[in-house]
């Protein structure tokens, strides 16, 4: 288990081989390599960046803090609301009508295909340059290189990190992304002090997402793997404390009590279990594929 402030960790720029603006802090990783890697970020993204009608070979579920954004036929996105874009799923184009932030928490998913981190893909990206250009999301090949001459940016990544093709998992959730409205609704947890409610389980997904009021002096037990954000509010887990934006990570196995000092609102995103595929020996294998 662990506590990150969000101050502590450093505010860089990502997708760069998209264009626009967008800067991460990354809080909490993974295990790169497996297919349990995951990476969990608050994200602040301007009106210049945009991203086409794409698909992942990962999971992802981001949260609106601020802003919103157009993501065509798949709906909007405004404060307060959760997007699940599970892998082999189509969605967008992503459309920023202001500059937005969001919690955005992206893992590997039940194909076992695993999640490529940033600083991998940057690496990658810089080694592509020398064999062409990265303009608008696409990777341009110059002749006289093998390869295919214009491809998705990513997927032009993955496959010169790995060194073989880039296939698509089998869509196993919905055929369409979601974008729900997360809201309280008065569901009574267990948990004296506590109002809770999962943000609807997503048909088969093998994890959830969800939010927990907690009233003030209560005690809140986060139980299994997962990262606990705290959207308002003030508290302590740990003997550390827990202000705005403060992140308790757990891990499988383990346990932590939050204690609320005045109300708390807590944003829990749940981690899948892959102790089979990762017992199997399978690693990052077929990774995203944007389109």
């Amino acid at each position: 288990m662990k506590v990150v402030q969000l101050e502590t960790t450093p505010e860089v720029r990502g997708l760069e081989h998209r264009g626009g603006t967008f800067h991460a802090r990354t809080i909490v990783e993974g295990k790169p390599g497996t297919p349990g890697n995951f990476k969990f970020s608050l994200s602040r993204l301007g009106t210049d960046y945009s991203g086409p009608r794409h698909r992942h070979n990962f999971d992802q579920y981001r949260y609106m803090i601020e802003g919103w954004s157009d993501y065509g036929q798949d709906g909007r996105s405004r404060p307060g609301m959760l997007g699940y874009y599970p892998e082999g799923v189509h969605y967008g184009p992503q459309v920023n009508k202001t500059e937005i932030y969001c919690a955005v928490l992206q893992f590997g998913g039940a194909s076992g295909s695993g999640y490529l981190l940033p600083r991998e893909a940057k690496a990658g990206m810089e080694e592509l340059k020398q064999f062409g250009e990265f303009k608008d999301g696409v990777f341009h090949r110059r002749e006289g290189f093998p390869g295919k001459r214009n491809m998705d940016a990513f997927q032009a990544i993955w496959e010169h990190v790995h060194g073989r093709e880039c296939t698509i998992p089998r869509a196993a959730m919905p055929r369409r992304s979601r974008l729900i409205r997360a809201f309280l609704t008065g569901c009574r947890s267990k948990r004296q002090g506590c109002v809770g409610k999962a943000v609807r389980r997503v048909d088969r997904a093998p994890h959830a997402a969800g939010l927990f009021k907690l009233a003030k002096g209560a005690r809140f037990e986060a139980v299994g793997h997962g990262v606990y954000l705290v959207l308002s509010g003030a508290g302590a887990c740990a003997g550390n404390p827990l202000k705005q934006y403060t992140t308790v990570y757990v891990e499988v196995n383990e346990r932590a009590t939050i204690e609320a000092s005045e109300e708390t609102l807590l944003l829990h995103y749940g981690l899948p279990d892959l102790s089979d595929i990762e017992a199997a020996g399978q690693t990052s294998g077929t990774l995203q594929a944007a389109e």
